[in-house]
């Protein structure tokens, strides 16, 4: 089943991650120094790859202001697109696989547009119902993102590289809170019996002795498995919420 659904703040707290990241492949330049002339020569080569794949994903984005699709007539930008879009590019390929083949670009764009309009059926709904986020709540959230970076002037710079302004980044923190205020409260976590983790954890077993892997006991994981079946639950009961609410909403893809 595909994933229509993305946490708006999840876009950026990869990109975020990911310039920060940057920031430390530079202090692995300055230590390459001493390694010998092999090593560097690897090291340069494995930059060049990387350069040249971010060129690749850059292009598969749209300009920000372009209007990406009008939805109950609220305007999508690609501001939105780029973010969901980056977002997905990077679980691509942590799974392995390359975004920028002509299949899997295909993709991404589906899932991109599917996810930004599943996300706001869903925010209109919850400004229909009153769900809201206070200045405190925002300023929490921003609060735990920037407990990573050890100096302001390096989150700064991530959100620079992000390409958000601060007042763009609370307004999407803000968004975000609405969303998951939203589905705590009209899409409540269905209960997860014993016997459905019995039979998700039998299941991976069979899959992983098939590779010559062996699970850690059923005890140890019945936690993870659990949260697991639990977020793959609420995942459809929000699809079938998307899919009601797309019945009588005016969809208009611009791209």
């Amino acid at each position: 089943m595909k994933k229509i659904i993305y946490p708006l703040i999840a876009g950026i707290i990869a990109i975020s991650l990911t310039a920060c990241g940057s920031n430390d492949k530079g202090a692995q330049s300055n230590n390459s120094k001493e390694q010998t002339k092999t090593a560097q020569t690897e090291q340069q080569a494995q930059e060049k790859q990387m350069k040249e794949m971010q060129k690749k994903l850059d292009n598969q984005k749209i300009a920000e202001k372009k209007t990406v699709a009008i939805i109950n007539d609220e305007k999508v930008l690609g501001s939105d697109y780029n973010m969901v879009l980056s977002s997905l590019q990077m679980q691509m390929q942590q799974m392995g696989q390359n975004p920028t083949s002509e299949e899997a670009a295909k993709q991404v764009k589906e899932q991109t547009i599917d996810s930004l309009v599943g996300q706001t059926l869903i925010l209109q709904e919850a400004d229909k119902k009153g769900y809201q986020a206070s200045v405190e709540e925002v300023e929490k959230q921003l609060a735990k993102m920037k407990e990573p970076y050890k100096e302001d002037n390096k989150f700064e710079d991530a959100m620079k590289q992000a390409g958000l302004g601060m007042t763009t980044l609370k307004t999407k923190i803000a968004k975000n809170i609405q969303f998951m205020k939203y589905m705590e409260n009209e899409i409540p976590v269905e209960k997860v019996t014993d016997e459905e983790i019995q039979a998700y954890y039998d299941q991976s077993a069979q899959q992983g002795s098939t590779g010559g892997q062996k699970l850690p006991k059923l005890e140890e994981v019945k936690p993870q498995i659990k949260q697991q079946l639990e977020q793959q639950k609420q995942q459809e009961q929000l699809t079938k919420l998307v899919e009601e609410l797309k019945k009588n909403a005016k969809v208009d893809i611009k791209i």
